[in-house]
């Protein structure tokens, strides 16, 4: 599924969860085709092998018109997930734990149509968080839902970010330094992604090349994705301090604005590496050509245009 080269991203849970709903899981083998087949539904209790955003997803909206009670323990809670069960209640279905990782459905015989409005997308908000960190005379970044941000605002303060709460809006000034924090002990400060309320993967990237030009030492630990990380080496041709312990951890040495990254040619792996190089490529000494943008296309509507009415200068052109 997706574009993205981060490494595997199985699909077992989403059929596991239909099979615990009582539908026959089949794998036409001369095909090389999965099949899930049902004509009734029914509830149940399950626990899902992994705490899958998409799979409880399906699962969820499977068990809506499923017959009796479905459970699901270790259910995703991110803010997307919380959205989609207010707007089925809105329409009907009866869910309840939403925000938890106990979710629970009773079954529907039917839904009926109902309004929502969708939620910012909170990994662009960070994006752009990071961007005005770390490149121009500062930014406001409105209407962000502040309260379902989780601790995308507090990871970037690790950093030494400073990030004002107007409202609903965020205000990031212009940065000449920025000191990452430590940790009580005094030991060096780790940034990890978890499952939410956990720091979410797609923004490590963005904090990563942030880091380049902080003041002091950062490891950035990705834990849920095998190949996330792999293009840490574009930004090391471009001047940064990393060391890229595996294929999970990167030592990152800021360079507090000292060496300017260098201008060069990359391609993007995946949406949110894609958007890290287009910042560091921001930030750098030169001109840089950044391939296979459809990866950035697919998180970031626009988004030459809308960073040059800020000042970039960004033209997209057709090989």
């Amino acid at each position: 599924p997706g574009g993205d080269k981060i490494g595997r991203r199985r699909l077992d849970t989403h059929f596991l969860g239909f099979k615990s709903l009582g539908a026959d899981f089949v794998h036409d083998e001369e095909r090389d085709v999965y099949q899930i087949r049902a004509k009734q539904l029914k509830g149940t209790y399950m626990l899902l092998d992994e705490a899958s955003v998409t799979g409880t997803a399906n699962i969820i909206m499977a068990a809506v018109f499923a017959k009796g009670t479905t459970t699901i323990y270790n259910a995703a809670c991110e803010p997307y997930l919380q959205q989609l069960c207010h707007l089925l209640n809105h329409m009907g279905a009866n869910i309840s734990g939403i925000a938890s990782n106990l979710i629970t459905i009773v079954g529907v015989e039917q839904l009926h149509g109902g309004e929502h409005r969708v939620l910012p997308d909170m990994i662009e908000v960070g994006s752009f968080i990071g961007m005005a960190a770390m490149v121009g005379d500062g930014v406001r970044i409105k209407n962000v839902s502040l309260k379902n941000l989780g601790i995308i605002p507090d990871a970037f303060r690790r950093l030494g970010v400073r990030i004002k709460a107007e409202g609903d809006d965020l205000v990031i000034p212009h940065h000449s330094h920025y000191q990452v924090q430590s940790f009580i002990d005094g030991t060096i400060m780790t940034l990890s992604d978890a499952p939410w309320p956990g720091l979410t993967p797609d923004l490590l990237s963005v904090l990563l090349v942030v880091a380049t030009q902080a003041r002091g030492t950062v490891l950035i630990h990705q834990k849920m994705f095998e190949s996330r990380l792999f293009f840490v080496d574009k930004l090391i041709d471009m001047g940064a301090q990393i060391i890229l312990c595996d294929p999970h951890r990167a030592v990152v040495v800021g360079q507090d604005h000292r060496i300017q990254l260098r201008a060069g040619n990359m391609t993007s792996p995946d949406i949110r590496a894609g958007i890290a190089l287009l910042i560091a490529a921001l930030s750098a000494r030169g001109t840089s050509r950044i391939a296979n943008i459809e990866q950035i296309d697919r998180g970031y509507q626009d988004i030459e245009q809308r960073l040059n009415k800020l000042g970039a200068k960004i033209q997209r052109v057709n090989d």
